[in-house]
């Protein structure tokens, strides 16, 4: 493909087209010019190829492996192990025809109560660098393309779609940018997705600091900027600063921008072009022919149980684990037989199969259903639910579900051994901390995650996993506790004391420190030597069991460095690693904190929850919220099963998107199903603006035939 000689081709017509995606998970192809269209899939650990028409996230999809999510792999301090996962998600995406997988993210874990943070690393810049990019690679090493998300600053779920992330210049390069800067420059990923949010006051979709100065100039990308899905604004201002696809598309408005920006040279065609330019090189690698080569779902669903052990935390031990299988075992838990395993959102896959830890114990022949007055050891398969974690808006609290904790309390009464199993995606306070002899944090494991639980709790493999995030002791006792996603200024006044950082410099006792995670053998380490900027240290296996452990450089109370082995029992291993030289920071540490939005009269910009301020405001958001309504209730009606369950939590995630929402992502979202001049008459209308509202409906917004649809 000669990308320069199409562009000279190329009509106002096309190229404003080829900026714009189609179809929601589409790019526009240019049949003229004979450019293909480039298909996406939602990702990042595993692939959700839609069969239905685009609804961001709650129609029905193809059957694909439920990877364990990011949360759980971070865990392993193993990059192999998403290098791994990227590639058997690649063959997937061949498989049915996807080009670009959109994922991973590497959003900093700022806050435990982030609805989205079990589709997020870590809390630490440099492990979420290394983990990201082994994923990247592993990806687009089978020739398939992925989109970096989300950037930047998108640490919160409640006010995403408008909030303002206000830090210091310190923070943002120092601690929320150093995993993209990572990534981009040592993985090179084909695209990258901008948020929703704001950064001290710009929106990222039309921040040219974030988009060209950072991003392109500095840290030299040169791949495909998307918007997420309706986080346009101004198209003029986005293509300006950097922004080249529009996602999902299809809205006139934006086209008609562009044209008429064009027309009277707001909008110069060398920008234009840029943008076209870089869709094109894209499209040119990545949008080849699917494989007609099968996927091999066992081995991916076995590659599944295998990182989810690799990965799983054992947080406190007494000697109980590893179970010998002889324990006359009393089982309580919903989660044992409906095991939790991956998020709700977006991300939700369609898995091939699911094994729970019920089948799995059932496949060991193991005895379970021994009563109260029998047993001597107490499993409890307890955590986060979908209902209290999800994308689309932050958790309001951090404990358990109050029936789960009454029923750890009521177990520990009994005077047995209790083994906790958690299942969930951020961590959670444990006021039963002292109570239980055990706790195994599966986190999120993915669709074999019952194997992966079942090997780990009878010693058919070693606990390896270290905690990639603080788990506070009570939520109290995090930075920001009482502002943290309540409002649509986020002031991030941490600053760079995000994590063990801060706990470390304010002496914060924690639960579970960041990089935690024990083992059923011991492990000697000797002290770091230096020489250079090479580090080394040797770690022995003293135990008596095979075991993975994990170096972790330090350097000023900073992670630095890491590298996981794996060792026999008396084995010893010198583990090296390269620190690069750290600049001396002379950011700005100064926070400019702005004032808080009136919430009335109502924007295209408001949260959707304040239309509610007046009748017609409630008369539409009851409408809208009626589709979410809608759907649960034909999930009720569907048979017990993973269909009924999928439903289930899209019904939910699409009420917490809606809430959140506003009227312009919607509208930029939707497409020709709410065109813009549709979401300015419900501003309208809901301002009590009545004759103005009604003019606007009126309205039309006129733009060429698309290129695939002209004869």
């Amino acid at each position: 493909m000669n990308i320069e000689q199409l562009i000279n081709q190329m009509t106002v017509e096309e190229k404003t087209a080829l900026v714009s995606g189609t179809d929601f998970m589409y790019t526009n192809p240019i049949p003229r010019l004979g450019i293909p269209s480039l298909c996406m899939s939602d990702g990042p650990h595993g692939l959700r190829k839609q069969i239905g028409d685009g609804d961001n996230g709650v129609s029905q999809s193809e059957p694909a492996t439920a990877f364990p999510t990011a949360a759980t792999t971070a865990s392993s301090w193993n990059p192999e192990n998403v290098r791994k996962m990227g590639e058997a998600i690649a063959g997937e995406c061949r498989y049915y025809g996807v080009h670009t997988l959109l994922g991973p993210g590497i959003n900093i874990k700022r806050n435990p109560l982030c609805g989205r943070n079990f589709e997020y690393f870590s809390e630490d810049p440099y492990l979420s660098g290394v983990m990201g990019a082994a994923e990247v690679e592993g990806v687009q090493n089978m020739g398939v393309g992925v989109s970096l998300k989300h950037f930047a600053l998108n640490n919160s779920e409640n006010f995403r779609f408008m909030g303002n992330s206000v830090a210091s210049e310190k923070a943002v390069r120092e601690i929320y940018l150093k995993a993209f800067e990572y990534v981009v420059k040592n993985a090179k990923p084909a695209a990258l997705m901008c948020a929703y949010n704001q950064i001290n006051g710009t929106y990222c979709s039309e921040n040219q600091w974030l988009l060209t100065d950072v991003l392109r100039k500095e840290w030299g990308f040169d791949g495909v900027v998307m918007t997420d899905w309706g986080a346009m604004h101004d198209r003029i201002r986005s293509l300006q600063a950097g922004l080249d696809l529009e996602m999902p598309g299809d809205t006139a408005i934006c086209r008609r921008w562009v044209l008429d920006g064009i027309a009277d040279g707001t909008l110069s065609m060398h920008d234009l072009d840029n943008a076209c330019l870089n869709i094109l090189r894209w499209v040119d690698r990545y949008a080849v022919p699917a494989s007609d080569q099968k996927p091999d779902w066992e081995a991916h669903h076995a590659l599944a149980a295998e990182i989810a052990a690799d990965s799983a935390v054992l947080m406190k031990n007494d000697g109980t684990l590893p179970l010998s299988g002889r324990e006359k075992l009393h089982i309580e838990g919903g989660l044992f037989c409906n095991m939790r395993y991956q998020g709700a959102g977006s991300s939700m896959i369609n898995p091939t199969r699911v094994t729970s830890p019920k089948e799995a114990f059932e496949q060991r022949g193991i005895k379970f259903d021994h009563s109260l007055s029998e047993c001597d050891t107490i499993l409890i398969f307890t955590g986060l639910t979908d209902e209290y974690e999800s994308e689309g808006s932050d958790r309001e609290h951090m404990r358990l579900p109050e029936d789960q904790l009454r029923l750890i309390d009521r177990m520990c009464q009994t005077g047995k051994n209790v083994v906790v199993v958690l299942f969930g995606g951020s961590p959670v306070e444990l006021p039963f901390n002292d109570k239980v002899c055990a706790i195994l944090n599966m986190y999120l494991p993915g669709q074999n995650g019952g194997t992966a639980a079942a090997e780990l709790l009878f010693g058919e493999k070693n606990p390896s996993g270290k905690l990639a995030e603080t788990w506070p002791i009570r939520y109290e006792d995090v930075p920001n506790h009482e502002s943290f996603g309540q409002s649509v200024n986020e002031i991030y006044r941490e600053g760079v004391e995000v994590g063990y950082r801060y706990y470390q410099k304010h002496d914060i006792p924690v639960r579970y420190p960041f990089g935690h995670g024990l083992s059923y053998t011991t492990f000697e380490h000797t002290e770091w030597e230096c020489s250079g900027n090479i580090y080394t240290q040797t770690i022995t296996n003293t135990g008596n069991c095979f075991g993975g452990e994990v170096a972790q450089l330090y350097i000023d109370g900073e992670l630095r460095g890491f590298k996981k082995v794996y060792l026999e029992p008396g084995e010893s291993r010198t583990v090296s690693i390269m620190v690069e030289t750290k600049e001396k920071s002379s950011y700005s540490d100064e926070l400019v904190i702005p004032e808080e939005p009136a919430k009335f009269p109502v924007t295209l910009e408001s949260r959707f929850t304040d239309l509610r301020q007046t009748f017609m405001g409630r008369i539409l958001f009851k409408a809208v919220l009626s589709v979410a309504e809608k759907q649960a209730k034909e999930a009720e009606k569907l048979p017990d099963g993973p269909e009924k369950e999928n439903k289930r939590k899209g019904a939910l995630f699409l009420k917490r998107i809606l809430e959140s929402n506003s009227l312009r992502s919607m509208s930029m979202t939707a497409g020709a199903s709410l065109p813009y001049n549709y979401a300015e008459g419900f501003v309208a209308l809901t301002n009590r603006r009545l004759i103005r509202g009604a003019l606007c409906f009126l309205k039309k917004i006129k733009v060429p035939e698309l290129p695939k649809n002209q004869k």
